[in-house]
Order: structure tokens, then sequence, then C-alpha cells
């Protein structure tokens, strides 16, 4: 295993003291691309630049401009800041060195809303490298992934590669929002072979998946619910209960039947409403998903949660109002790179086991990158670099063990050398 650059090091736990939600990707953005601008890159893209219109769940301009002059306050450049207005966060970074084929390596950036450990055996607390915006933590990696996208550049410029490497610094992966706008940007139009990567799902350091499956295509929406309010003691009959729609809707929910085709999935995450306990509640809402193993399946229980929606909407004399919040289709790893990627990390210092395939059992908005592709008639693979993590993904103990940042460079790097050479 190649040691990893502590420039690299420095960068990964940089972005982990500073960790940004979806499209508030500010400081992260301007760091990955002050850094770029080092690389001999021959094209770089940034913010608006590198997504298309079709941007959801994109935060108020007031939740915008406390995370943008937050990040102006951290030290981010004013003339990158000014690229990233609006929520237009990401990056696509370009390397020609010759006239072979186009590949493709995404990495996303964004954190969550999870308040990180500070006990004195979590390594972020005890190397000073905490994350510095309470409530906040790169609690999936992404800061790893970002440093990742980083050292292939490196490696890539240091070889023999014949052709161009883009990487797709990509926003809003937290949220399934961010996959779509990037894979409609254009920049995907001329890649014949595309990676996407992801540190850990619960891999050891030193293992490697050579291409994921079995993603859940999903769609995250929100219903907000419209009654009519009254007294609760004195005229309770003229009003029109939007929370008891809300609850009918939430039973009614997770009683849609499921599909004889594959897996299926609904779940009511996030709800709420009313104002006090003598008011009959005139406004409520439930933020949720449906999954399926197939678009198909998904698109089938959307349907019916759509139906159900409006239907408890209806019995109760409310209004709903349905928004799409997120989505992202599902997606299979071609054989001809995930064959690719497990010859290249079986011959990779550091690797100690290689799995030809694994399923996610989870989403990932890297399936629009995978698709576009895809349908243009190019391959694309999800690689799993392991590492080893104190606690689960999405818990206030997760870390990456940094030994796994050298592994995945050397495996991304190789195989993209070794997809131009071979044209599988």
């Amino acid at each position: 295993m190649s040691e990893i650059a502590e420039e690299l090091v420095e960068f990964r736990r940089d972005l982990h003291r500073h960790p940004e939600p979806a499209w508030r990707e500010f400081y992260t953005t301007a760091r990955i691309v002050d850094k770029l601008e080092t690389r001999p890159l021959d094209e770089l893209y940034v913010g608006a630049e590198v997504l298309g219109e079709d941007r959801l769940s994109v935060p108020d301009d007031d939740e915008l401009d406390r995370w943008f002059a937050q990040a102006r306050e951290a030290g981010a450049r004013e003339d990158i800041l000014a690229q990233l207005e609006g929520g237009y966060t990401g990056a696509v970074a370009v390397l020609r060195k010759g006239d072979g084929p186009t590949v493709g390596l995404r990495v996303d950036i964004d954190a969550l809303p999870i308040r990180e450990s500070d006990e004195a055996t979590h390594a972020p607390s005890a190397g000073g490298f905490r994350s510095e915006h309470e409530g906040y933590m790169h609690a999936c990696g992404h800061d790893g992934h970002a440093t990742l996208g980083l050292g292939v550049i490196d490696a890539v410029a240091d070889s023999d590669f014949d052709g161009t490497l883009k990487v797709f610094f990509q926003p809003s992966e937290e949220l399934i929002s961010g996959g779509k706008p990037m894979a409609e940007s254009g920049h995907l139009d001329d890649v014949d072979y595309l990676l996407a990567v992801h540190l850990g799902l619960d891999h050891p350091t030193g293992e490697v998946v050579a291409g994921i499956d079995g993603f859940l295509a999903v769609h995250h929406f929100r219903a907000e619910f419209d009654g009519h309010p009254a007294h609760a003691g004195a005229k309770p009959e003229e009003g029109d209960n939007a929370v008891l729609a809300m609850a009918t809707a939430i039973q009614n929910l997770y009683g849609i039947s499921r599909h004889s085709d594959g897996a299926t999935r609904i779940n009511a995450g996030l709800v709420g409403g009313g104002t006090a306990t003598n008011i009959i509640p005139e406004e409520s809402f439930i933020e949720g998903e449906v999954r399926g193993e197939t678009t198909e399946l998904m698109e089938y229980m959307r349907e019916k949660a759509e139906r159900t929606l409006r239907a408890a909407a209806d019995m109760h004399g409310c209004e709903v109002d349905l928004s799409t919040e997120g989505m992202a289709p599902s997606a299979r790893s071609d054989d001809e790179i995930r064959n690719v990627v497990a010859a290249v990390a079986s011959d990779t210092d550091g690797v100690t086991s290689v799995l030809p395939s694994d399923a996610l059992g989870g989403s990932e908005d890297a399936t629009f990158l995978m698709q576009r592709v895809q349908d243009n008639g190019g391959k694309a693979a999800y690689v799993g670099v392991g590492t080893n993590h104190p606690g689960g993904h999405h818990t206030s103990t997760f870390d990456v063990d940094e030994a796994s940042l050298g592994i995945g460079i050397d495996v991304l790097a190789g195989s993209i050398l070794r997809v131009a050479g071979e044209r599988p």
C-alpha cells in the first residue's frame, strides 16, 4: 500500500472539522477547489457549472446564508464562495492525458445532522479534529471520499494513463438530491467508464468489494395536510382535524400490500402538527420515503402511498399537498468493470480480501450517474473500500481508518489505468 501523503491526511481532517450538510457544503467545496487548483488539471468546473436545474431539498435563504457566513468565517476563499451562492455546491475536475477513453470517478462530500461524540476514545476527539459545527458531523465517511478523489487525481497525473479522467465531487447525497442534477449537467455524457466509491459499509480495512449491487430505488416525499381549526372543547365538530388525517395516513401507509416481485419499504420518518391542546389542528405534515428493489417496485409503492395520503386527507375533510424531496433509481454494477477492480485489488498491497459483489441494502444517488453512463452505452461500477469504523454509519462515533485511504487510492487509480488500457 502506498503511504497516503500527509497533505491528504490534513485535508481529510480539515473537512472532518468543518462538516456541512446537503447544499450547504460551502467550506467543503471551497477547500476542494483550493486543492484542485494546485493540481495539473485541464478544466475545473464549480458550483452551478456542475449542476442541472432540477435540485431538490434546497434549504431556504436564511439557512443558506447562515452556512455561507460560517464558511467565510472559517477561512473559505471569497472568490470560490462567490461561485457557490444559493447552495450551488460541488465541483468537477478534468485531467486530459491522451486520446484514450474518458473515465469518471464519483465521490460525495456532504455531512449529516448528528452530534459527534466527544469521548476521549473517539479518534477525532483525541486527535483534535472533532466537528466544530455542533450537531453536525461526517458520520458516513464523505470527508474520506473527497480525499480519495484528490489522491486519485494525484496518482493518475503521475502515471502513464492514456485518456481523460473526470472526478465528480457531488453534493447532497444524504438527501438523495445531488446525484440527479449532477447527472443531468452534461459532464457525464462523454464518460465511457464510471467508478463510484464508498468507504466502510461494514467491511474492514483491507477488504474491497469490486462491484456493489442491491441498491434500493428510493423516493423521499413530504405531505402537508391543511384542515380547519376549531375550539376542541366548545365546537369540535366545526374543525377538520389535520393531525387526525396525518395519523390515519401513517397507519394506512404501513398497510400497503407488498409486491411479489421483490423487496419494498415504507417509512414515515418525521411527522408533526398542531399548535395547542385545545385547538383542532389545521396543519400537519409527514416526511417519509418509499423504496423498492427495482425502480418499478419503488414506483409501485410511490403510487400506493400517494393514493393513501390523498384518501386520508379526504376522509377527514382536509387537503394534502405532496412534494418530492429526493429520489434515486436502482442500479447494477457492470461485470466488465467489476472484474477489472477485482483483479487490481487482488494485486494491491494492503488488500487482504476481495469480494466480487455485495448488496448495499440501502439507497444511493450515485445510481443517477451510473445510469446516465450506462444509458449512453458506457459501463459503471460502485466500489466498496473497507475501513475499520468503531461506530456504525450515521452514528456519533463513526470514523474512518486513515490507512484505508491509501488502499482506496491505489485500487481506484489502478482500476482507472487498467480500464483505460484494456478497454473491457
